[in-house]
């Protein structure tokens, strides 16, 4: 497996200073955001390492030379946004954008499109159903005619009030899984598995492994720790960022010689890409430069 990171990170970097980055510190590849150029509506959205409007062959081809020179692959393009959206014209937006990617990913020869599936928060699971499947199964389609595998990303997305009952992402759960891959039955339809997001919904992050390892594209190395003090005081009903914080691995709630050795045992020998959200290490370039390298330092010696 290679160790690499989410270059969403480090948004006032150019894609070669990413690389060089990477190169310095010893990690042989990244996931590089595709976000449309402009304003972000949200923290770590927004950021554009590789600029897929108006992608040509001509300009994959510097990225990938770009790649070489440093010794750095790209795992994936990542774009996260909201493609069930109840706006219908953010919706189309957004299946747009994430079609543009995907002829981007084929034009650097990638495998690998990182996303949400996306959800009207304000709806259960079987009310957005129909959307889903309605935006999806053309989508999946797009990418089986690209050559493209499409990882949906398992974060709830249900952190804050603007998100809150429902959170903006479907596919969260085994159980809603097992339903989605067999409506939409696809081999270019996964996963980007983050066991981050288990650890949140109190749930076993080693749990699901095996039993979907085929569907696994991706994989997102993110801690979290859960704040028992606040717990105590708010309850787990409250909106999940009163309670919980991201952290770079080693410094949360998982076991990761545990859970890598239950990694190991299933068929997944795709990248490790490591995931900041922490804070705690400062806001400051250096500081989340710093992050990586701490987390790096972290998970090295389980994959070397």
């Amino acid at each position: 497996m290679k160790l690499g990171f989410v270059s969403a990170i480090v948004p006032e970097l150019s894609l070669e200073e990413v690389l060089t980055f990477a190169r310095e510190e010893g990690f042989s590849c990244i996931e590089a955001m595709c976000w449309p150029t402009g304003k972000a509506e949200r923290k770590f959205a927004g950021v554009t390492h590789v600029d897929v409007i108006g992608f040509t062959q001509s300009k994959a081809d510097e990225v990938n030379a770009l790649c070489a020179r440093y010794g750095v692959s790209l795992t994936a393009l990542g774009y996260y946004p909201n493609p069930l959206d109840p706006d219908p014209a953010v919706s189309r937006h957004c299946v747009e954008h994430l079609k543009r990617v995907i002829v981007a990913a084929e034009k650097l020869g990638l495998k690998n499109v990182n996303t949400f599936v996306g959800r009207d928060w304000t709806k259960s699971v079987d009310e957005n159903w129909p959307r889903f499947l309605k935006t999806w199964r053309p989508i999946i389609r797009f990418a089986e005619d690209h050559g493209i595998q499409i990882g949906i990303e398992n974060c709830p997305m249900s952190f804050t009030r603007d998100e809150w009952p429902g959170g903006k992402n479907l596919m969260t759960t085994p159980v809603i899984w097992r339903r989605a891959f067999s409506d939409i039955p696809s081999k270019s339809f996964g996963l980007n598995y983050d066991p981050s997001h288990f650890v949140l919904q109190q749930m076993d992050p080693a749990s699901p492994l095996k039993e979907f390892q085929s569907k696994i594209f991706h994989f997102h190395a993110k801690d979290v720790k859960m704040r028992r003090d606040r717990i105590n005081d708010v309850g787990v009903f409250a909106h999940p960022l009163e309670w919980h914080q991201p952290r770079i691995p080693g410094y949360g709630e998982m076991d990761w010689g545990k859970f890598l050795s239950a990694l190991m045992e299933t068929s997944y020998r795709g990248p490790v890409c490591i995931e900041v959200e922490d804070d705690t290490f400062g806001k400051t370039l250096e500081g989340r430069k710093r992050a990586v390298r701490v987390a790096g330092n972290v998970l090295r010696p389980w994959l070397s």
